[in-house]
């Protein structure tokens, strides 16, 4: 499919990567891990031909079709959710535009029958007329609701924009899929569904990602951007951590091993060379030494920041009580009757379904957002750190420099002591000069917590602090949380994250909250709800709806002798067998839309018949279920 051969990237003196030879094959997926500012971005920007390569070949077969997930590809922001997705089968969607534009000038006689004959068949090898359908699926699957799909862009937040482009990105039916970061940002549905859809992607999938449960479950390969080149590795990232360390172990081993040898020779001949008798042993041994080179183990591009988070002072016992809160936007309800009390050195995991209002909570006790019920008081001495989801939101000045957004934090401290916040978040040399527009995700989180680490807060809010950070710096705030001798308060879709660190778990719902004395696993054996696991979601979501469809059927029951219980029966019988067959239908037409074949495989009218029949079950089975009702209504009053 593709291949790279002797490939390699710098920029001036700086080296990214050189020598890569890799070869890429179809139903496999490849991971590509590494530093933040390695070269993995770079090398997706090779393969797509965004970019080109400062030495050495990249082989794209021509008929071999690429989609691309990247950011910044939005036409318009006022462009229909549908048609954004659509335009990654670019071809094909502009021959259906300039189609439809042909036949309106049709009616005023102006008609190019050539052209319109070449349009026909651009569309029909393309499956043109499934476009449309293959879009909404995507864009169904990940989490935007078909009433959406002919609004405007705008209407949808960043998060969800940035979903748009990946259903873009998937759309043309690709033979490579190249994802660039796609989990950031989506929930864990979506995230599950994207791990399906890659499970059963027949082309190559060369993803890019910080998230390692993501990568354990869709990768067969990892492609590790380090030591000056890019390596491949089979397996998944878990194998790949364990096969890295026990290769750079071997390669220590036998490096240490070499110099011993070395240092034995070296110390014979220095004690035999004026020896006559030894002269002429010691001078062979001295030009086989003179013959040896030893290889050094390379150093790693890798680097883990340094965070410490120490409180100026700590806080009074009770940090924070919230009573009753409630916060609706226009008719949805996001918080019902939110009430708890945090102490401490607690650390507090806010969970929940995606939507239910997790950020808000956050934004409200940061006083970014006003509750429409209840309120909330912080206690005695508390001073706040808080990271937000989106870093615009703290980055206000584009043109501050690093040095200067941390140095707010601690005015009258030397530059030494500011410079040493900003190296323990990787922020070395001129880095602390760069500008704050000038930043990546990346450095824009460890700057944000630099600062943090300057300002000591007491209690800590983090709102899905790891979207941006590569693992190496997952890890280190990790560790620097668990230190921390203050009080927490995150959200996370990072099960990873929210594993090590909750040690009570607050758990938001339509109709209220729970809040769970202990961690995260003893959360889930007391309760067995996994809103970090998304077939657990979606287990329960199908248990509810059956118990939903079994109350209905029970109906009430009150005494009558006034039935022909025989007739009755009969009926009801009947009704079931309807009932039974219009669900398991239902069912089945729901499981061939879940496949991401079924669009490719089917036309245009037999999607929609399909869709008017589910139409047509679901208005019987409603008809059916009253009946039962009546039914059951009946026969109870007969008992």
């Amino acid at each position: 499919m593709i291949a790279v051969s002797q490939l390699g990237k710098s920029y001036g003196a700086q080296v990214l990567f050189e020598d890569v030879n890799i070869r890429f094959h179809a139903g496999q997926c490849y991971g590509i891990v590494g530093a933040n500012g390695s070269g993995k971005s770079t090398f997706l920007n090779i393969l797509s031909g965004e970019e080109d390569s400062s030495i050495g070949e990249c082989m794209v077969p021509g008929d071999c079709r690429l989609g691309f997930l990247k950011q910044n590809r939005f036409r318009d922001l006022n462009q229909p959710i549908i048609e954004v997705a659509m335009w990654g089968d670019e071809d094909v969607f502009e021959a259906l535009q300039e189609r439809n534009a042909l036949l309106e000038r049709a009616e005023s006689g102006d008609f190019d029958a050539n052209r319109y004959a070449r349009l026909e068949e651009i569309i029909e090898h393309g499956d043109g007329y499934t476009l449309e359908s293959r879009a909404s699926e995507i864009l169904e699957g990940l989490g935007i609701p078909a009433h959406h799909h002919a609004e405007s862009l705008s209407i949808l937040s960043g998060g969800f924009q940035l979903r748009v482009l990946l259903a873009q990105a998937m759309t043309g039916r690709p033979d490579v899929l190249l994802l660039d970061e796609p989990t950031n940002h989506l929930d864990i549905i979506s995230i599950r569904w994207l791990e399906k859809f890659i499970g059963s992607f027949p082309g190559t999938v060369i993803v890019v990602s910080h998230d390692h449960r993501f990568l354990d479950n869709v990768c067969t390969n990892i492609l590790d951007v380090d030591y000056d080149t890019v390596l491949s590795y089979p397996g998944n990232y878990t194998k790949f951590v364990a096969s890295k360390v026990a290769e750079r172990e071997r390669r220590e081993k036998e490096i240490a091993k070499q110099e011993k040898h070395i240092a034995e020779q070296q110390a014979f001949i220095a004690r035999f060379k004026a020896k006559a008798t030894k002269a002429r042993q010691a001078q062979s041994k001295q030009k086989q030494l003179d013959k040896i080179t030893v290889d050094r183990v390379p150093v790693s591009s890798r680097r883990y920041p340094r965070f410490k988070f120490e409180q100026k002072r700590p806080s009074g016992k009770d940090v924070l009580k919230v009573e009753a809160i409630e916060k609706n936007f226009e008719e949805k309800r996001v918080l019902t009757d939110v009430n708890f009390l945090l102490r401490r050195s607690d650390r507090l995991a806010v969970i929940g379904p995606n939507g239910i209002g997790k950020s808000t909570l956050l934004k409200i006790l940061m006083e970014k957002f006003v509750a429409d019920a209840g309120s909330f008081e912080w206690g005695h001495e508390v001073s706040l750190g808080y990271f937000p989801q989106d870093h615009h939101e703290e980055l206000l000045s584009a043109e501050q420099s690093a040095l200067d957004y941390v140095w707010s934090a601690r005015p009258s401290a030397p530059t030494g002591e500011v410079r040493g916040l900003l190296g323990r978040a990787l922020f070395s040399g001129d880095d602390v000069e760069k500008k704050l527009g000038q930043l990546s995700g990346g450095e824009a989180a460890r700057l944000i917590f630099a600062k943090m680490m300057g300002d000591q807060p007491n209690v800590i809010i983090l709102d899905e602090p790891t979207n941006h950070l590569d693992l190496e710096a997952i890890d280190a705030l990790v560790d620097a949380l668990k230190a921390f001798e203050g009080t927490l308060i995150f959200v996370s879709h990072d099960r990873h994250f929210v594993s090590s660190l909750g040690t009570r778990i607050l758990e938001l719902r339509l109709d209220g909250i729970s809040l769970y004395e202990g961690n995260y696993e003893e959360y889930l054996e007391r309760l067995g709800e996994d809103h970090l696991d998304a077939t657990a979601i979606l287990k329960k979501q199908r248990e509810q709806d059956k118990a939903q469809i079994k109350g209905k059927r029970q109906g009430p029951s009150k005494k009558s002798k006034k039935v022909n219980r025989q007739k009755l029966n009969k009926e009801l019988r009947e009704v079931t067998k309807n009932i039974e067959k219009a669900e398991a239908e239902i069912a089945q037409i729901h499981t061939d839309w879940s496949d991401p074949e079924f669009f490719f495989s089917h036309t245009q009218v037999e999607i929609e018949d399909m869709q008017a029949r589910e139409v047509t079950l679901k208005g019987k089975l409603e008809e059916w279920m009253k009946t039962w009702e009546q039914l059951e209504s009946a026969l109870g009053e007969e008992d």
